[in-house]
């Protein structure tokens, strides 16, 4: 079958003619895909099925997992006297038969079967009595190896997922990357390697995807390393935390010859599945703005650890795990003595900014660019995913980054760089073109060149930028308390209103003694203290000795005035909070030559607290390619209103007469 990949999946797609009307379209998977399995694994089987059953009818021990697998020259395995040529046979038995066969698998294939909660299914079809014609279809697809090799069996498999994903448009963006998408990941991940993956012969190549759906992106990997290097062996790992995405995932690797044992159930952040392992690629399409409240605990303990852990330069908001799992990422790059790591992310436009100077996500992008970490962004345009319209992000890490593009990074905006699709799928409305792919390819691999030529057509779309270009010190500027204290009826109102000054005994007979000084101004601290003192004793009563009492009062009689008294504590300026100003100025820039510059100018008084001076880093992304665009004039809008006031007065007489 020279075109298997491409003509099979129709054929197996046929089946879905059976299920209509008894199963809604977006269910159709639930069917079909652990079916594709059991079949291509029944096919892969067959040459040693019967050396396999009579081997276990032989053995007594308890444990017979590894002999049986030794017996069937595979990593799995089926003991059941039922296979596909016989679960069939008979009309009534099929469903009885089909459960006989799946409980005859080892547990590592058992285990993806159970996941897609495939018994419940069998109970269904048997129902609706579309089993045994189901079973027949799948029955008569020849998918063992000599006519479907491993190569275009992951072809079929993915493209049944495909089909899949694009139907079920509410669960598609969670489960399935477009594959354009995943194929422009891929070439920015990899390109860069052409010529050491080209050259390398024998090499081993290990790839990650610590998010990884349904397996697309490892898959689209392995394909271009594999393609580069024809002679390498890749080996993929991934971990999934929704169990249906994991057992299409391991199906997938299980059909393509991959390990399955690689990919991994349950979450990243609080379960590593890859523990002490370190990879030459990871990429991932991790889910936008999930929260890790469920893994609060675990990530917390962790985060303790320092570097010790996985989570050592901060801890990002708690409704947004995107930076953990970059974290998670970056603590199993391979070392750069023993080649280093690549690693490709998507993200959403919220890692490049968010978090003010030394929060979480300031912290983490610090640290990354600190270290030198980040290769580039890669701006894509809106609505290419299938349940978001949102801008999204490729970010780009390497720690063995091209000499040139040391303490660099290149911030590349491919957002015009899309074509409106025929069909809108959920909220995908525009895609990548092949062409558009290359270019965007073509124009990162070059980016140094372009950014450093003027008249080339694409400069404006590439800058290049220090690492350092990205931090910032955001300083407090003070400027000083000036006060005047007076009595009004507003006064008085104030001090019996203040909650400190509530269950103060004398309260009352205080207000009560400041009473015949209202309307009056005091222009320093010292008159109206003496005053106000003065003015209790005549009255008989008390001036509280407690601080927070008397910090109320003054509080109260206090009024901020540009021409008042400066107030100080042991010689020192007190600095108004209500003046208080921050400014962020670049990590190259001094501060005191900034505050000269641009702040004294116009208030001469102002001073920075150095105390509270703090460093951040955030990469403004749209701020560097935003181009201003003037307002049309005045003239053409109201000739546009003049013709459309025309419009509705002509169809407003239509509807009239």
């Amino acid at each position: 079958m020279a075109t298997a990949h491409t003509n099979l999946p129709g054929f197996i797609w046929s089946v879905a003619d059976l299920l209509r009307g008894d199963y809604k379209q977006s269910e159709y998977g639930k069917v079909i895909l652990p079916l594709t399995v059991l079949r291509r694994l029944d096919c892969v089987m067959a040459p040693t099925r019967q050396a396999v059953r009579d081997l276990d009818a032989t053995l007594t021990m308890a444990n017979k997992d590894q002999m049986l697998r030794l017996a069937a020259k595979l990593s799995f395995y089926n003991t059941s006297q039922q296979d596909f040529s016989t679960i069939a046979s008979s009309a009534p038995d099929v469903a009885r038969n089909l459960v006989d066969y799946i409980n005859g698998f080892s547990p590592n294939a058992r285990e993806i079967i159970d996941k897609y909660e495939f018994h419940a299914q069998i109970d269904r079809l048997a129902a609706a009595k579309l089993i045994y014609p189901v079973v027949q279809k799948f029955r008569d697809i020849d998918l063992s190896p000599a006519k479907v090799d491993n190569h275009e069996m992951g072809y079929v498999f993915e493209e049944l997922i495909r089909r899949f994903s694009e139907i079920s448009n509410e669960t598609a963006g969670e489960h399935f990357t477009p594959r354009e998408v995943i194929k422009l990941m891929v070439n920015l991940l990899v390109g860069p390697d052409k010529t050491t993956l080209v050259t390398g012969e024998g090499q081993v190549i290990n790839i990650l995807d610590p998010a990884c759906g349904t397996g697309g992106m490892l898959s689209a990997a392995e394909d271009v390393v594999t393609k580069l290097n024809p002679g390498a062996t890749v080996h993929l790992f991934g971990q999934e935390l929704n169990a249906e995405s994991y057992a299409i995932c391991r199906s997938d690797m299980m059909l393509k010859g991959q390990e399955p044992s690689n990919i991994h159930l349950g979450n990243s952040f609080s379960d590593d599945g890859h523990k002490d392992r370190r990879f030459d690629y990871m990429l991932a399409n991790p889910p936008f703005g999930v929260e890790w409240k469920k893994v609060k605990d675990a990530v917390e303990e962790e985060a303790e650890l320092g570097f010790a852990g996985r989570f050592g330069a901060g801890l990002p908001r708690i409704n947004d795990g995107s930076f953990l799992f970059l974290q998670h990422m970056i603590s199993k790059m391979e070392r750069p003595e023993n080649g280093g790591a690549r690693i490709a992310i998507v993200f959403n436009g919220s890692p490049l900014f968010t978090g003010a100077a030394e929060s979480g996500e300031s912290n983490i992008r610090r640290w990354i660019l600190e270290n030198d970490l980040l290769e580039g962004i890669v701006g894509l345009p809106d609505q290419l995913f299938y349940n978001t319209g949102i801008s999204t992000y490729f970010w780009i890490l390497s720690n063995r980054k091209d000499p040139a593009l040391e303490k660099k990074v290149i911030l590349f905006d491919a957002r015009d760089q899309w074509q409106k699709m025929r069909k809108s799928l959920g909220d995908k409305r525009k895609m990548i073109n092949d062409d558009q792919l290359a270019h965007i390819t073509q124009i990162y691999g070059d980016a140094l060149r372009i950014a450093a030529t003027a008249d080339h057509p694409d400069h404006a779309k590439v800058k290049v930028f220090k690492t350092t270009d990205f931090g910032y010190q955001r300083i407090t500027v003070e400027r000083p308390l000036k006060l005047r204290f007076e009595i009004t009826e507003d006064t008085l109102a104030a001090l019996e209103e203040s909650k400190a000054l509530a269950k103060y005994q004398h309260r009352d007979a205080l207000i009560g003694a400041f009473k015949p000084l209202t309307g009056t101004v005091w222009h320093t601290k010292s008159a109206a203290k003496d005053a106000l003192l003065s003015a209790a004793v005549e009255a008989g009563t008390l001036w509280p000795s407690a601080t927070p009492l008397t910090k109320a009062i003054w509080a109260c009689i206090s009024i901020s005035d540009p021409d008042g008294e400066l107030q100080t504590v042991k010689g020192e300026p007190v600095p108004d909070p209500d003046l208080r100003d921050f400014e962020n100025i670049q990590l190259c820039e001094d501060i005191h030559e900034y505050v000269e510059r641009e702040v004294r100018p116009h208030v001469p008084d102002a001073w920075i607290d150095e105390t509270k001076t703090k460093i951040g880093y955030e990469i403004p992304f749209t701020r560097y390619f935003y181009v201003y665009k003037p307002p049309r004039p005045l003239s053409e809008i109201d000739s546009e209103l003049r013709v459309l006031e025309s419009q509705i007065q002509a169809l407003l007489s239509e509807v009239i007469s």
